[in-house]
């Protein structure tokens, strides 16, 4: 811009601000690149405080100002929001979930075959500061009935593997054998259970809105109590029970406890693309404050400065390096990277295959 030839209408304060702003520029970049690479499996995970700067300054994470910097990590894959909608998924099928299942019970009344379920939980002494008026989602009810293990069923106790019977188990010899696949006794086990629920059951019901209907109309039988299932629908953004299951962590871009790169962990590359970036925002800045004054008068002649051609070419330059940037950044993606080590193994194997093979003469 003039170097030792000509002075130029630039402080030195002003061209290290220009720098200072090209490393916030790159550490930018470089952040929402890091970003895209990792949000899907950090999201629930904690968060941070920064200050104006953009540093953290607050929380556990707040080591980062020590060295020990978070932008500075390559974090396990973790597939958060797939397990959080698993989560959801598995809730429906009571299987799992993160809603706490409560449990009530209520006794059976001769005569009497319809129940109000809301009333009666809402009513309890464990429930009536926490269940109100909130419509509870009854999940299973139930009563005492034998166990699958008090009973036989299918061939051979529905075992079928030798030496496995009593307590011999692990420590069966080379002469244990299994004839079926041992997700066919898991289902023969979820079978039994099921057919006590449904076919061996003495009582059934109908739920409508929360008012159960017993059949048979109990009587002068022997149970005296059924027990249910429940669970209590809240506010999403609120945990259910004690555990912290990620709701205040980090769910978006801008929870990420990200701060600005230190300048120290900056390798050549990145320092290069500053330079060149703040050498581009001190010509803009040149740029402006020629464009101030068109014309300066000279003895016998005036010259005309080059402000909006500086200001102009500067604006060009800073837009050609943040597409070069972001361009190798998106090549550099672990998504894309993967691809390009999947390509090179197939290329290898192809390359191998053109290798003739050994003819081997006894």
């Amino acid at each position: 811009m003039g170097g030792d030839v000509l002075d130029i209408e630039l402080r030195e304060e002003s061209v290290y601000a220009a720098y200072e702003e090209a490393c916030l520029e790159y550490s930018y970049l470089i952040n929402i690149h890091q970003s895209k690479n990792i949000l899907s499996d950090v999201l629930g995970a904690q968060t941070g405080t920064f200050d104006h700067r953009g540093d953290i300054k607050a929380g556990e994470l707040s080591s980062s100002l020590s060295g020990s910097h978070v932008t500075l990590k390559y974090p396990n894959f973790d597939y958060a929001y797939a397990r959080r909608v698993a989560d959801g998924i598995s809730e429906e099928a009571n299987v799992g979930g993160n809603t706490t299942v409560h449990s009530a019970s209520f006794d059976l009344s001769s005569g009497v075959q319809d129940y109000d379920l809301q009333k009666i939980i809402s009513s309890s002494t464990q429930y009536s500061g926490s269940i109100g008026n909130k419509k509870v989602l009854i999940k299973k009810v139930f009563y005492k009935t034998p166990n699958a293990m008090w009973r036989f069923f299918g061939y051979h106790g529905g075992l079928n593997i030798i030496g496995n019977l009593t307590s011999y188990g692990q420590y069966a010899d080379d002469s244990t054998f299994q004839v079926v696949p041992v997700w066919e006794n898991k289902l023969q086990a979820a079978a039994y259970e099921d057919s006590l629920y449904t076919r061996t059951a003495h009582w059934s019901y109908e739920l409508r809105n929360n008012n159960i209907r017993i059949f048979p109309i109990p009587g002068n039988y022997n149970t005296e109590k059924m027990w249910v299932e429940f669970t209590v629908p809240g506010n999403n953004w609120e945990a259910s029970g004690e555990a912290d299951i990620g709701i205040d962590g980090i769910n978006n871009m801008n929870t990420l406890p990200m701060g600005n790169i230190p300048y120290e962990n900056i390798n050549g590359i990145g320092k290069q693309w500053i330079r060149r970036f703040a050498l581009a925002l001190s010509k803009e800045t040149l740029g402006h404050v020629r464009g101030k004054f068109a014309t300066i008068p000279i003895p016998g002649e005036s010259v005309t400065l080059n402000g909006s051609e500086l200001a102009s070419q500067a604006r060009d330059e800073q837009s050609a390096l943040r597409d070069e940037l972001k361009t190798i950044l998106d090549e550099m993606t672990y998504g894309q990277l993967m691809s390009g080590d999947a390509d090179l193994l197939d290329n290898a194997n192809r390359i191998q295959t053109k290798i003739p093979l050994t003819i081997f003469v006894g």
